[in-house]
């Protein structure tokens, strides 16, 4: 999708693939051999499988491996990334490993000497490739890259806005495909319109709630990369996470599901990392450890992030799970607003 973002600028533009057939099918028939297969790519896009000759006269260089797969990708490669040379991540989610973020990762793999930027917001491939428009955020913290990186990118139908808050963005990025995967339940259930709509908006509190203990700002979290990318992602057709979450509320079971596609629906392995990552990283208590940790219960303060979670290992079914949110005590709407006595 991004490729076809900086040929339409002129820019050209080389991917990096892992097999030599793929790439020779692309720079054949400028279309990708079995991923949107319907989708001519511009003729200045290339593509190779060998990353010295992706990566020796870059410019910039743009990362969209999956979070899973990233460190074993890079690691791979880094012998032939240029020193300096900046990196834009487009991934999204938290490695189940390490529960690092992207920008921990990118730091730990390739070097922490480079500057990065970090790219979110609703942005589905398809819509992008066929020129439909969107608006986007490109966070970092050398705000000249992000500016450098916004004018680069941006027309008329791909608009780039620009932040300093990268944890706010990637917390974002990462939260909202756990969202989506419970609003998908929710419509396999069939529960309506309502119940969905109410579930995102408090999906999106706990997204909120999480950035700011990490130090994110509000306004990131309300904004294109936080509660915009998380309604396309919920609402959208062509949200892989969605799709996921509806097949499950429809009855099949993660194994079924998994078999049955190549596409990575990325909020699976984000929300079993972003349970362990609350309880690690957060603090606080869960039901089964009362009294043994800080001042407050966690799956009360996140309910959703922990009720996917549960319901991805088969602790409860997707009915159980969403009858449980609906059955927790009413209290404040917003939990922070109770600190505050």
């Amino acid at each position: 999708g991004l490729s076809t973002v900086f040929a339409r600028k002129g820019i050209p533009t080389t991917i990096l693939v892992r097999k030599k057939e793929t790439a020779d099918y692309i720079n054949r028939h400028h279309r990708h051999p079995t991923y949107m297969n319907d989708i001519q790519l511009p003729p200045s896009v290339m593509a190779t499988s060998s990353p010295q000759v992706a990566l020796a006269d870059a410019t910039y260089i743009v990362h969209t491996v999956p979070v899973q797969f990233t460190r074993e990708f890079l690691n791979e490669i880094k012998e032939f990334v240029p020193a300096n040379v900046p990196v834009m991540a487009a991934s999204k989610g938290i490695e189940t490993t390490s529960l690092g973020f992207m920008t921990d990762i990118l730091g730990e793999t390739i070097g922490t000497e480079r500057t990065y930027a970090f790219l979110s917001g609703p942005s589905f491939a398809r819509e992008i490739c066929e020129g439909l428009a969107t608006a986007v955020v490109i966070a970092s913290d050398d705000i000249h890259l992000a500016d450098d990186l916004a004018d680069l990118m941006s027309d008329e139908s791909f608009r780039c806005f620009t932040s300093r808050d990268v944890i706010g963005v990637e917390v974002g990025g990462a939260v909202k495909n756990v969202i989506a995967l419970a609003a998908g339940m929710c419509e396999g259930l069939g529960l309506g319109t309502n119940a969905m709509s109410g579930l995102v908006t408090r999906g999106c509190g706990e997204m909120r709630r999480l950035g700011l203990h990490l130090g994110a700002q509000a306004s990131t979290l309300s904004g294109l990369s936080g509660v915009g990318d998380t309604f396309g992602t919920c609402f959208g057709p062509l949200s892989r996470n969605r799709q996921f979450g509806f097949r499950l509320g429809q009855g099949e079971t993660m194994e079924e599901i998994l078999k049955s596609t190549n596409e990575v629906a990325e909020g699976v392995a984000t929300s079993l990392a972003l349970r362990r990552f609350l309880r690690e990283k957060v603090g606080g208590y869960t039901k089964v450890s009362a009294g043994k940790g800080g001042g407050y219960r966690l799956d009360l303060k996140y309910p959703i992030l922990f009720g996917v979670a549960n319901i991805l290992e088969g602790k409860q079914t997707p009915a159980e799970g969403l009858t449980g949110l609906m059955e927790m005590p009413m209290r404040l709407e917003n939990y922070d607003e109770r600190q505050i006595e």
